[in-house]
Formats: structure tokens, sequence, C-alpha cells
């Protein structure tokens, strides 16, 4: 590992997404651990091109401007042994939250889709010619005697009694 050296603050370059990452009461806590016993952690640069650019110690950097310091521990990596800061679409809750997300979408689309459908079919139901049911007692059979099928209702109990003697039924 690199030995530690000094580094002047203010050539010191933060990127902008790291600057948003400033908690104050952090930095607070740091700069009082650092004015009781010192700097113990020192920071990590890299060289682009001419400048430093912070890789790792936001707050240790921010603690140290506060208190006024001039210079700062660090450690100078080569760019590509700079740490690697996970982003948020690698960690694993993030990909289940996506994945369940897809799925929900994908459930509301099927459901979107059997609704039109349904609706498609209503409409054509609809548009067919409503089918007439045979009265009650009349048989689809083409064959059966128009007696036999279609009974008329009795007007008075002599006529039904005459009705289920002529059809074999007992009274």
């Amino acid at each position: 590992m690199p030995k530690p050296e000094s580094f002047p603050i203010e050539n010191i370059f933060v990127p902008t997404k790291q600057r948003k990452a400033i908690k104050p009461e952090t930095v607070a806590e740091i700069a009082e651990s650092i004015l009781e016993i010192g700097q113990q952690a020192p920071i990590s640069v890299r060289l682009d091109g001419d400048r430093l650019v912070l890789v790792e110690g936001l707050h240790r950097l921010e603690a140290c401007k506060a208190l006024g310091e001039t210079t700062i521990l660090g450690v100078l990596v080569p760019a590509e042994l700079a740490p690697y800061k996970p982003q948020l679409a690698d960690r694993p809750e993030v990909e289940a939250e996506r994945i369940k997300m897809a799925r929900l979408k994908q459930l509301r689309l099927e459901k979107e889709a059997a609704e039109a459908s349904m609706a498609a079919l209503k409409g054509v139901r609809a548009t067919e010619a409503p089918r007439t049911r045979p009265a009650k007692g009349v048989r689809d059979n083409p064959k059966a005697s128009a007696g036999r099928t279609a009974k008329s209702t009795p007007k008075s109990l002599s006529d039904w009694i005459t009705q289920q003697k002529s059809s074999g039924g007992r009274y």
C-alpha cells in the first residue's frame, strides 16, 4: 500500500456526486475527533491530468477544511485501483424491487388486455341476432308430434282431467 503523504486541500477536486452526500453532523463529529486525537485515516486521491480528485474521505476532507487546515493526510492511488463504489442498481434489494415492478407492470398489461378482449366480445354479442329460446315444454325434435310437445293449459278441471287421460298421465 502506498505511503500516506500530505496534500494541499485547495488542490483536491471533489466530484459533484460526492459533494451531494455531505452530512454536516458527520463532518462535525470527525472534526471533534481530529481536534482530540488527530487524523487517523488518510483520504484517497487520484491524479486526473494535473489535478487531484478525491476518491474516498469526503467527510474527513470537509472536517479539515472546517478546522482551517491547509493540508490533509492522503494516499495517492492509481485510477484503476480506486475502490469500486457500488451503484444503486448493483444492490440486491434494488434489483429485487425492479423485478417486482416489472412483474406488476406485466400483470397490469395482461389485465388491461383481458378487459379489452371482454369488451370486444360483449360488443360482438350485442350485434349478433338474439337467440330465442323455445317455449317451456317444447322439444327441439322435429319428428315429435305437435300435440305431445306443445301442451295447452287447460281452462277448467274437466279439461285438465281429459288432457291427463289422453297423455297417459295419472290424476
